[in-house]
């Protein structure tokens, strides 16, 4: 039995209209998520100055790195609940559900260890400032406290997505939002703490909307109902999870090794470059948001048409997403440029770090609907269950071309311009390549629904 407040059938009826009523809470959730960490930068540039916000932000980059593999695994089984429900494969549901929400577990507990273990060293190899270093391995190991639950509200709401239901995790990322920034508020401006504040901060909000996830898991109808005495590894069900979650994981993985790069290159520019680098980042995150929104969108809708039989469908969900991420990013993106310096102004009133801010800005926003382009592509691929062709496609077009570039063309002409443009060229470069990699995959199914 379906939960018709929630769940959404996309095999059938018009798209255009589902796949809006499916992106819009989700990119909301996706902005949500951001004013976490918006939240952290924001206070503790404000009240505990531009070097904890360099610690802060600093740390980004090798957070992604760490945790990709495992946030991709959760994209594996989106895939394979959004393909069984659609193929109305009801005991296949109930068994990949149990195998990811335990997969979540277990991932976050090997996070927490591998976290708190490698954050020094790992932040001294990235070349972090000395002035900084003590700041971003102590925000780092709190992050990395709290990633049982992290995990537990990826995975969960990952299966959510899955049946389309996007309203529930917005709602309950609002609430832990709402948490988080009174907490951000109460540690650091009222008790004095530094980066450790907003760490917990982060921390505890997360312990609430992963709470809220389960819960809604537990009381779902049918199939998708969440029991805790199941929960198991079934190893048919982790086999294909990994078979599309891991390269997802891994391509993750890979762009963060290049940005894990790109932020060691600006770090040599010293601590003021790194705070105008981390501001216009924590900007650029929500346009990049909302357009990745679109991406997990095709990949829902293609994932369950596929399950479905309904080969049409496929074509006609990429085109509607192409069309709605490029307007999303041009929109977003000049919105940003446009209002740059006072939404700059927000995380910090060094004219120094807002400029370094406005010169990154510029280039990246400007271009950004590339990169929507780009995941968009790579979302009808994984939603077909071809997920290794992407992955190795943006080793090449991505990863490898922003390696190339800082090792020759930034070496030579060494400026953060010269840095920042190797973003928007790798994005057309790999988005290109994605689109003829679908051509040639599109050929193997069915052009006309079964």
């Amino acid at each position: 039995m379906k939960n018709k407040s929630y769940e959404m059938d996309m095999c059938n009826g018009p798209l255009f209209g589902k796949i809006l009523l499916f992106a819009v809470p989700l990119m909301l959730s996706g902005i949500l998520q951001l004013l976490f960490n918006a939240a952290d930068i924001v206070v503790v540039g404000r009240f505990a100055g531009s070097q904890a916000l360099a610690a802060v932000g600093s740390t980004s980059s090798l957070i992604n790195l760490l945790i990709n593999v495992f946030v991709g695994l959760s994209v594996g089984a989106n895939v394979l609940v959004a393909r069984y429900y659609g193929g109305q494969k009801d005991k296949d549901v109930s068994e990949t559900v149990h195998t990811a929400i335990t997969t979540s577990i277990i991932s976050g507990l090997f996070l927490v260890i591998l976290g708190v273990a490698a954050a020094r060293p790992l932040l001294e190899l990235m070349g972090t400032p000395e002035d900084v270093l003590d700041q971003s391995v102590l925000y780092m190991r709190i992050y990395f406290a709290g990633m049982p639950v992290l995990m537990l509200y990826n995975f969960g709401s990952a299966i959510l997505r899955a049946v389309g239901d996007t309203r529930r995790p917005l709602y309950f990322l609002f609430a832990a939002g709402v948490v988080n920034v009174c907490l951000n508020l109460i540690f650091v401006v009222g008790l004095h703490m530094g980066v450790d504040g907003v760490g917990w901060a982060t921390v505890i909000s997360e312990h609430i909307s992963a709470f809220l996830v389960v819960k809604s898991l537990m009381k779902a109808p049918g199939s998708m109902r969440l029991d805790l005495k199941k929960l198991k590894i079934h190893k048919k069900k982790l086999k294909q999870i990994v078979k599309v979650g891991l390269p997802a994981g891994m391509q993750g993985a890979i762009f963060s090794i290049s940005n894990v790069l790109i932020q060691s290159s600006v770090n040599s520019f010293g601590s003021i470059a790194m705070a105008g680098n981390t501001a216009s980042s924590n900007v650029e995150g929500f346009v990049y948001t909302a357009m990745n929104a679109v991406y997990q969108t095709n990949l829902s809708f293609t994932s369950q048409n596929l399950g479905g039989g309904k080969y049409a469908r496929i074509n006609r969900t990429l085109y509607i997403c192409l069309g709605v991420v490029t307007g999303v990013g041009i929109a977003l993106g000049a919105g940003a440029v446009l209002g740059g310096r006072s939404l700059l102004h927000i995380y910090s009133s060094d004219p120094e770090v807002i400029r370094y801010g406005m010169l990154r800005m510029t280039i990246i926003c400007s271009t950004y609907f590339l990169c929507g382009i780009m995941d968009c592509m790579v979302g009808s691929l994984r939603g077909m269950g071809y997920s290794v062709v992407p992955m190795f496609v943006s080793l090449a077009g991505a990863c490898g071309f922003r390696v190339i570039w800082v090792f020759t063309v930034f070496a030579a002409y060494r400026s953060l311009d010269v840095l920042y443009i190797s973003y928007p060229v790798s994005w057309a470069i790999t988005a290109a390549a994605h689109m003829l990699t679908f051509r040639k995959i599109r050929r193997r199914y069915p052009k006309v629904d079964l």
